[in-house]
C-alpha cells in the first residue's frame, strides 16, 4: 500500500509540472516544498527506467514521452477526483455550461449543439461566444463546464484534450497569380499583399518567425483579429492572408483559393476543462457527439 502511496504521489507531480510549467508552480500547487516535486520526479523517472525531462540551465522541461504519459492520467484524475465528490453535486438536468470563440461557433458548433439537442431532449446547454482569453478565463472561475479552441493556448489550471489536428494553409482570391502553384513556400510571399494578424495573436508570432528566418518580407496591408475577417478581405481581392483552415475551410468557400502553406505551423483543437475537476456528465456526452458525428475533411484529421 505504502508503495502506491509514492507512486500516485509521483503521478500527481507530473500532473502539476506539465500543467504549471514550472516546479516552483507545481510546489505551490502541490502544497509541498520544490525539492520535494524533484525527488517525486526524479522517483518516476528511475521506477520507469527512462528519461522523462531535460534539464539545462537549471531548469527542467517534460519530454514528449512525459507529456504523453500525463495525457494518460486524465482518467486516473477525474475519477479520483468523483471519488473525492467533486462532481456528486451536479444534477442530471444542469445545462452543460458551453463556450466557444465566434469562428467554432458560427461555422461549426451551433449545428452539432442543434443536433445534440434534437437527440438528447432532456439536456440544456447555455452556449456562450467569446474570445479565447475570456473563455479561459471562464473555465477557471467555473463559469463554464467546457470549452471548445484552436488558439495556442498554455495556462495552469485549465486541461486541454486535443481533438482534431490542422496545418497553416494560405487562401488567396481565385485567379490570384500564386494560384498557379500547388503549394506556396514563406519565399514565394516577398513583396505580396498580405492579410495578416495583429501581434496579440499566437498565429502572429510564428508567421513573423517563419519569415524572418526566410528573410522575407511580404507586404502587410491591412491586419485583423479573426480568420474570418482575414477570408473577407481576401474575397474582396485584398490580398493573401495565412490561416488555420479548420473548420472555416472545410467545406470551400466561393471566391476563394487554397493552397498548402510549407511551414511547420500545426494548430489543434482542443476541448478546454478545469484542472483537477471531472467533466460533467452532460460535458462527456457532449464531447463524445462531437466526435462521433464530425466527419473527415482535407484539412484536418482526428487525434485519437
Amino acid at each position: 500500500m505504502s508503495g502506491n502511496r509514492h507512486r500516485l504521489r509521483e503521478l500527481e507531480a507530473l500532473r502539476a509540472f506539465a500543467t504549471t510549467g514550472t516546479t516552483v508552480g507545481a510546489a505551490q500547487r502541490l502544497g509541498i516544498s520544490q525539492s520535494a516535486v524533484s525527488r517525486s520526479l526524479s522517483q518516476l523517472e528511475e521506477r520507469l527506467g527512462r528519461s522523462l525531462f531535460v534539464r539545462a540551465s537549471g531548469r527542467i522541461y517534460p519530454t514528449p514521452e512525459a507529456l504523453r504519459l500525463n495525457e494518460k492520467l486524465d482518467a486516473l484524475f477525474e475519477t479520483l477526483a468523483e471519488i473525492d465528490g467533486a462532481d456528486w453535486a451536479a444534477r442530471e438536468d444542469d445545462p452543460l455550461r458551453l463556450v466557444v470563440p465566434p469562428t467554432l461557433a458560427h461555422h461549426f458548433i451551433i449545428r452539432r449543439v442543434a443536433e445534440f439537442l434534437k437527440r438528447n431532449p432532456q439536456r440544456r446547454i447555455q452556449l456562450d461566444i467569446q474570445s479565447t482569453d475570456t473563455l479561459i478565463a471562464g473555465i477557471l472561475n467555473s463559469q463554464y463546464d467546457l470549452g471548445l479552441t484552436s488558439g495556442m493556448i498554455q495556462r495552469s489550471g485549465v486541461t486541454l484534450r486535443p481533438w482534431r489536428r490542422s496545418h497553416i494553409v494560405c487562401a488567396m482570391p481565385e485567379g490570384h497569380d500564386l494560384s498557379a502553384k500547388d503549394q506556396i513556400t514563406p519565399q514565394d510571399l516577398e513583396g505580396v499583399a498580405l492579410i495578416g494578424f495583429l501581434g496579440r495573436l499566437g498565429t502572429r508570432g510564428l508567421t513573423d518567425q517563419i519569415f524572418g528566418r526566410a528573410g522575407v518580407r511580404p507586404l502587410t496591408i491591412v491586419e485583423t483579429a479573426t480568420n474570418m475577417a482575414s477570408l473577407e478581405l481576401v474575397r474582396e481581392g485584398l490580398g493573401v492572408t495565412l490561416v488555420n483552415p479548420f473548420p472555416l475551410l472545410s467545406d470551400g468557400v466561393a471566391g476563394i483559393v487554397v493552397r498548402p502553406f510549407l511551414a511547420e505551423i500545426v494548430y489543434q483543437t482542443s476541448f478546454v476543462l478545469p484542472t483537477g475537476r471531472p467533466p460533467t456528465e452532460a460535458a462527456r456526452q457532449f464531447m463524445r457527439f462531437v466526435k462521433l458525428t464530425t466527419g473527415k475533411d482535407q484539412y484536418s484529421e482526428e487525434i485519437t
